[in-house]
């Protein structure tokens, strides 16, 4: 993984459930990432949601579905 990069990271579905509690959300809701960007780790199948973790300023995490 390049420095400039930021962390992905595959999230179980217990995970997962609490991020869609939190928001009010449904999966469908969820911003979409696609199954072939080289930045997933390995082994997301469709369906799985993928935390996003940015360095900077203020720390910032985004929340992906895996189209």
């Amino acid at each position: 993984m390049h420095d400039l990069q930021p962390k992905h990271t595959k999230m179980n579905s217990d995970e997962a459930d609490r991020v869609l509690a939190q928001y009010n959300i449904a999966l469908v809701q969820l911003p979409k990432i696609s199954k072939k960007d080289p930045a997933l780790p390995e082994g997301c199948n469709t369906g799985d949601v993928v935390k996003i973790e940015r360095k900077g300023d203020i720390a910032e995490v985004y929340f992906r579905v895996v189209i």
